[in-house]
């Protein structure tokens, strides 16, 4: 089992940044061996995926809307993932979901544990 706590989240204003933390923790888990990801839900929408890096931090991957904007880092260390998110858009209103990757590769599908979910709110 693997548990996943994402944090960070709030109400900002277009324009501010936040970052978001996902810690991860399980008996038998390495963090280091799998990819990592975020994804978020709008209200109505279906959940999409935001960006996504490899066991090492050394490959990300990142939804057309956010490039530039959204950076994806990991700490291997302290068993976190975290995703900087600057400029933001009301667009980017979202429940965002930290989720494990199955392999080590970067992927925007094929994981296999989420987190409970940070509310990101932007108002215009």
């Amino acid at each position: 089992q693997v548990q996943l706590v994402e944090s960070g989240g709030g109400l900002v204003q277009a324009g501010d940044s936040l970052r978001l933390s996902c810690i991860a923790s399980g008996r038998t888990f390495t963090f280091s061996d799998y990819a990592m990801g975020w994804f978020r839900q709008a209200p109505g929408k279906e959940r999409e995926f935001v960006a996504a890096i490899n066991w090492s931090g050394g490959i990300t991957s990142y939804v057309d809307s956010v490039k530039g904007r959204f950076t994806i880092t990991r700490d291997n260390a302290k068993n976190t993932v975290y995703l900087q998110m600057n400029s933001l858009k009301p667009e980017d209103t979202a429940v965002y979901y930290c989720a494990k990757g199955r392999t080590i590769q970067v992927a925007r599908r094929d994981y296999d544990y989420w987190g409970q979910g940070t509310q990101v709110t932007v108002s215009s």
